[in-house]
Parts: C-alpha cells; sequence; structure tokens
C-alpha cells in the first residue's frame, strides 16, 4: 500500500534532508539579513498551508519574525497585490504547479522581493519563478494524501527558522534528533489500528490544538476527511471556546493533540469537558494520557517547537486505519486528485 509505504519512509527522507538544509539555506539566510528583509510572506493550499501555519509559529518564535500567509487570489485573480518592501517570500509546494502559489512569488520577484520555493519537484513552475529553490528530495509520493512531503516541508521551516534565530549548539542537537524519534512514533501502529478499529462508527469529529501543534490538529482533521470520509473540523484549543463548542452534539467524537509545554493543561482540561459535559468519546495525541481517553503516544524527548514533525505521524497512522476499518481505499479517495490546480 503506497499510503503506509510512504508513512513508514518519512524518518529517512527527513534524516537526508536535515543532512544538507543547513548548508543549502546558508547563502539564502545570508541574503536575508543583508537585505535588511524584517517579516515573511507564505503561499501553500493544502497540507502545504498547514506547514505554513506551523512557520508561524516556528519561525517566529526561533526565527523571531512575523509570518503571514498570504492570500494568493489577491495576486492571480484581483491582481491587486500588496506591497512585498523587506519580505522573504516563500511558495510551498508538493509538486510545484498551483498557479495562484505561483503567481505570488512571480509579482514577488516583479517587486524585487527575495524568493523561496519549497517543492517536491526542482523543475516545477513554482521552482522556476523563485530566487532560491529548496528541493526535499521525498522521492515519488504516489499516494493522494501527502504524508512525507508535509513532513519534510516542517523540516525545510525548522531548519530555517533555526538558521534565522541563530539557534544554540543544543537546538541544532535537537534537531538532529527528529528522524530517530520520528522512526519510534512510528511503533505506535498496532495501537494505532486498534484504536482505528474501536472508532470506525466515526463521522463527526473535532480535532483540537494549539500553538506549534495547531498546524497538526490542521493537518489531521485534513486526512480524515480525504481518507476516511469524517467530518473533521480542526481548531484551536482557545478559538474553540469562543463560540464553536456549543454546536458540538452528542456522539461526536473529540481528538486532540498535546504535546509538553505550556498550552498543554489548557488543551487537556478542554478535552476533560468535552467528555464530561457531552459524553464525547476522546483521543488523544501526546506525551502522556488523558484518564478516560484513548491514548497514542509519541516521545517525549524534543523540545515543543519540534513536536510537530513528530505528532503527526501517530495520526496518520491512526487516520489509515479508520480508513481500513470502513472499507474505503486510501489510494483513490473519492473526487481527489494528487495534483490540484487552482488559480
Amino acid at each position: 500500500m503506497a499510503l503506509i509505504d510512504e508513512i513508514n519512509e518519512q524518518p529517512a527522507v527527513v534524516e537526508r534532508l536535515l543532512g544538507t538544509l543547513p548548508d543549502r539555506l546558508r547563502p539564502l539566510v545570508r541574503n536575508v539579513r543583508r537585505s535588511g528583509i524584517e517579516h515573511v510572506l507564505i503561499a501553500a493550499r493544502g497540507s502545504s498551508d498547514h506547514t505554513a501555519v506551523y512557520a508561524q509559529y516556528a519561525i517566529g518564535a526561533i526565527g523571531r519574525m512575523p509570518v503571514a500567509l498570504a492570500t494568493p487570489s489577491l495576486f492571480s485573480r484581483y491582481r491587486q497585490p500588496p506591497r512585498l518592501g523587506r519580505t522573504l517570500v516563500i511558495g510551498i509546494s508538493q509538486s510545484g504547479r498551483s498557479p495562484d502559489v505561483v503567481s505570488v512569488l512571480a509579482e514577488a520577484n516583479r517587486q524585487g522581493a527575495l524568493t523561496l520555493a519549497v517543492t517536491n519537484d526542482p523543475g516545477s513552475p513554482l521552482a522556476g519563478a523563485a530566487f532560491s529553490v529548496i528541493e526535499l528530495g521525498a522521492g515519488p509520493e504516489l499516494s493522494v494524501a501527502a504524508t512525507k512531503t508535509y513532513t519534510a516541508q516542517l523540516a525545510t521551516v525548522a531548519t530555517l527558522a533555526a538558521a534565522l534565530g541563530e539557534l544554540p549548539a543544543a537546538g541544532w542537537r535537537d534537531l538532529r534528533r527528529v528522524p530517530e524519534t520520528m522512526a519510534s512514533a512510528l511503533l505506535s501502529s498496532e495501537a494505532a489500528l486498534g484504536m482505528a478499529r474501536e472508532a470506525s462508527d466515526m463521522t463527526e469529529c473535532v480535532v483540537l490544538g494549539r500553538g506549534f501543534n495547531l498546524a497538526t490538529a490542521l493537518e489531521w482533521a485534513l486526512k480524515l476527511k480525504e481518507l476516511a470520509a469524517v467530518h473533521a473540523q480542526a481548531y484551536s484549543a482557545a478559538d474553540y471556546e469562543h463560540g464553536p463548542m456549543a454546536s458540538f452534539a452528542a456522539g461526536d467524537h473529540v481528538l486532540a493533540v498535546m504535546a509538553h509545554g505550556p498550552l498543554e493543561p489548557d488543551i487537556e482540561r478542554l478535552v476533560k469537558r468535552l467528555m464530561a459535559d457531552r459524553g464525547a468519546p476522546a483521543l488523544v495525541v501526546g506525551e502522556r494520557a488523558v484518564r478516560g481517553a484513548g491514548w497514542l503516544s509519541f516521545p517525549d524527548r524534543l523540545p515543543e517547537w519540534l513536536s510537530p514533525l513528530v505528532a503527526i505521524l501517530p495520526a496518520q497512522l491512526f487516520t489509515a486505519g479508520l480508513a481500513e476499518a470502513k472499507g474505503l481505499d486510501v489510494e483513490h479517495p473519492r473526487g481527489l486528485r494528487k495534483v490540484t490546480l487552482t488559480s
């Protein structure tokens, strides 16, 4: 099965990438500093857009630069692009072929902004539109659902954040330990399959995350929609309490991502509240269990800012298992193609 093979390839893909990324990013980082760049703008769609959400936290916290998400239709349809002075403009796309994402980099080049393409295809239009290109080197991704290209994108963003922020040596050592920690997380495959079978009646759920792992919640919800026909809505745990929680219905499931850090108690409290007040079946991907909830653990061996590279793996395994338990074909999700071209 291509999907499971590609899930299992992720530690090796990220290890290869991390071996070369610092040197490949060094000229770009020099240009960022020389040009007096003050902020980052990222254009992306789908899973790549969740990488961009991670970048808002990683580059913001570690690289100490604010990150905004582009609105590609301002460039491609309205043709009223914002001014991009002192901006590093990044396009992230597995295929590098989506016209609206390419249009953002093309306009950035016209304005003289510094541009970077992060893509699995160095011959793509996106790569051709960029000043610098990072090829993910993930190999062909045959499954419609992105897995190994997503974590390769996260690794690229994490390394860029580390380089921009002049991360101390201990932080670089943590980054180099990501592949072995990912491999440990994949050992949860049997547990994930068992929990998926128990949840085979799932049709509606909310997926909660916050901080660095808001991206994980968004990506998990997307995979549940793509592969397991679940109406999954992802939320920041903070935003969820500002209204959406009122729509939670009896029988809905709650899924959550909880990495050790300052936001962990808030997410745990919300999960417990939904279990107690609404009788919600719950599943937590995290470094410790919540009483009464299913638990898929991932190793507590990395700082929170790197945890999204690991936390998504048990979520992918659970989702693949859920699709199998429902008798769905994960290689041919209904109505989807590998490359989606939006303009």
